[in-house]
């Protein structure tokens, strides 16, 4: 097994910990037990509880820069990259959710770098939402409606209808100017 996919398998462990447990549940030997590895094979790759948070808050960094990235390249851009994430349907839309879930539960409600990490990631999105969408109004109302079903996604609430949620999505969408996505 390579670094990098024991580094990945630790991360997915430290999401399960975060998403099942909560944070006081997240100890070097939890996340070392839960991710199949010895607590000296976990201490390789991440030397702290700190380190290993920070890896997940990199690479929730990472998952949603790459979301991003594919915003530029979809037609309408960020808008319909925003709505159509929230309803996790590719695995990298997926693994953004449980990272984002994993995250949330890290922070636990402090203001620590969890907190200001997560806040980064939807701030980074509403300013691309913001440049993409030139009314300000219609830019907020995207990042609601993505933020209502991302929300009920993550809180387990049944979600609507598939046809009705894509109905959403798409009568949002053709509310909106056609305007490529600025950069």
């Amino acid at each position: 097994m390579t670094a990098a996919t024991t580094r990945d398998r630790i991360l997915e462990a430290l999401k399960a910990v975060l998403v099942r447990d909560g944070s006081t549940a997240v100890t070097l030997e939890a996340v070392a037990a839960e991710a199949g590895v010895s607590k000296g094979g976990l201490l390789y790759h991440f030397r702290s509880k700190e380190a290993l948070l920070d890896g997940l808050l990199q690479q929730l960094d990472g998952e949603s820069l790459a979301l991003l990235e594919r915003a530029a390249d979809e037609p309408q851009g960020a808008a319909r990259v925003y709505l159509e994430a929230s309803i996790p349907e590719s695995d990298e839309e997926r693994a953004l959710h449980w990272s984002i879930l994993a995250a949330l539960r890290a922070a636990d409600g402090s203001e620590g770098a969890s907190t200001r990490a997560l806040r980064e990631v939807f701030d980074r999105w509403g300013r691309r939402l913001r440049a993409a969408i030139e009314d300000p109004v219609m830019a907020e109302m995207v990042r609601l409606v993505g933020d209502g079903i991302f929300l009920n996604a993550m809180l387990g609430i049944p979600p609507a209808d598939p046809a009705v949620h894509r109905a959403v999505i798409e009568r949002l969408m053709a509310a909106l100017p056609d305007r490529p996505p600025a950069d």
